[in-house]
């Protein structure tokens, strides 16, 4: 189990979390969701370990995050940034297989699983650095899973990916998350986080404002008091679309 307990974060002299508590189920998708600036980026960092707590606390399995050893937390924590930017001219095949590097082997078979499950077989050779952003994107992600983690924690990981791919990347993250391992998604499209996700996370002005089963949490009460907005969830469960009422 991965906890945020009160968490507070600051950032830039700014508190960006507030007294955040909210628990992430091993073999669950968790969508976090929130207007810009509402902290999603921060608690996904918080959760990688990579941001200090002003208040409370990260625990994994009952552990701090901070107190585990730094390879030990790489292994088990794999995180996807937002920025795609990749500074390494090096070749897709080898940037994939820096996901080894906490486990201290090559894993070829792990690279070879992460590089066919997010169809880079035709990209193997080429420099990382010269790819489109949603390339880039699958790229990054492979990376990570070519660590095998336990967790996978990814910011905005649909956000330049084009139809196809990001039905077949949330589908993979289906099968992650059915394979024992929890995920952790940052996502702004409201329909992902329903029809994808088995809890949602609604985050509003660094607070936790709804917590629970995407039909729970992604009420049209909750919609229009976070977002401003009226809206209705057209469809059947599994391929809900969010329409925005008229004026």
């Amino acid at each position: 189990m991965l906890e945020a307990n009160n968490l507070s974060i600051e950032r830039g002299g700014r508190r960006v979390l507030s007294d955040v508590s909210a628990a992430f189920a091993a073999g669950e998708i968790t969508a976090i969701v929130g207007p810009n600036g509402a902290g999603k980026s921060s608690l996904v960092l918080a959760l990688a370990g990579l941001l200090d707590p002003v208040g409370g606390a990260v625990t994994l399995d009952g552990r701090s995050i901070h107190a585990l050893p730094p390879r030990e937390r790489a292994r088990m924590l794999g995180y996807l940034p937002q920025d795609t930017d990749i500074a390494w001219d090096v070749a897709v095949e080898q940037l994939v297989a820096l996901g080894r590097l906490p486990h201290g082997d090559r894993g070829r078979d792990e690279v070879e699983a992460a590089i066919s499950m997010l169809a880079l077989e035709d990209l193997r050779h080429r420099p990382a650095s010269r790819l489109s952003g949603g390339e880039k994107a699958r790229v990054l992600l492979a990376r990570v899973l070519a660590g095998t983690p336990e967790w996978v924690l990814a910011d905005e990981p649909l956000a330049a990916l084009d139809l196809a791919h990001a039905k077949a990347l949330t589908e993979h993250f289906r099968e992650i998350a059915d394979s024992g391992s929890g995920v952790v998604l940052v996502v702004h499209d409201l329909a992902v986080a329903m029809n994808c996700a088995d809890r949602v996370i609604v985050l509003s002005d660094g607070k936790c404002v709804a917590t629970g089963t995407p039909a729970d949490a992604l009420t049209q009460e909750i919609i229009k008091r976070v977002w401003g907005v009226d809206a209705d969830w057209l469809g059947k469960p599994g391929q809900h679309a969010l329409v925005i009422r008229r004026p």
